[in-house]
């Protein structure tokens, strides 16, 4: 009878606390290998240029504006250290100007792939390393310097990136993020089908957002 007795009770107890336990057992559930990110980046030209002699434009007059603009990202791990992060917006248009006048604009699409290290993947606060390739999409250009005609740009630049960032556990599944970004961007200046300089663009991303584990 106090076997049965005790059973009863345990089973009880049992029962009462299903309800207690379940929100823990939700909250430490494995995490998915997906982790989309909505950030404000902010784009810093770390620009320079070559001379073109035959116009009297020395180093490093040609220019290219800073720019903050939205951009979406969207990361694969493989394993609990390892992932990919595809990095994307819409084109950017920015303003080019020789020797501090606007010369005209130009719009640039930057799509970016990285292999990333996580180094405390389970923690609160998850920094990570990453390295790879940007491809950037040069279209519309409009530059025109008057006595000399209108100018071009190369089509497409690739170039490496590197990154290092953290992101920030807040709520299950949620992280706040922060990132920087070091990406090689160049392209030449065309006037007509002759070469007369190349632009260094190589900027600084510096981005803040939210993440979401799926």
């Amino acid at each position: 009878m106090r076997t049965y007795r005790s059973s009863l009770i345990l089973g009880a107890l049992l029962a009462c606390a299903a309800p207690f336990t379940s929100p823990l057992a939700a909250q430490t559930a494995p995490e998915g290998r997906w982790l989309v990110r909505v950030r404000a980046l902010s784009l810093t030209a770390n620009n320079g240029s070559d001379a073109i002699v035959s116009l009297g434009v020395p180093d490093n007059a040609i220019t290219v504006t800073d720019k903050v603009f939205p951009e979406f990202d969207i990361s694969y791990f493989f394993t609990k250290h390892i992932a990919a992060e595809l990095v994307l917006t819409y084109p950017q248009q920015h303003d080019v100007k020789l020797s501090g006048t606007k010369i005209g604009t130009f719009k640039h699409l930057p799509p970016t792939l990285l292999a990333q290290y996580h180094f405390l993947p389970e923690g609160t606060v998850r920094p990570y390393v990453g390295v790879g390739l940007n491809i950037t999409f040069i279209s519309d250009v409009k530059l025109a310097v008057p006595g000399v005609g209108t100018l071009d740009l190369e089509s497409s630049s690739m170039g490496m990136a590197g990154q290092i960032g953290a992101d920030i556990k807040v709520a299950p599944r949620v992280f706040l993020n922060v990132d920087v970004k070091k990406a090689l961007l160049s392209s030449d200046v065309t006037l007509g089908a002759s070469t007369i300089s190349a632009v260094r663009i190589h900027p600084w991303l510096a981005s803040v957002g939210l993440g979401f584990r799926l």
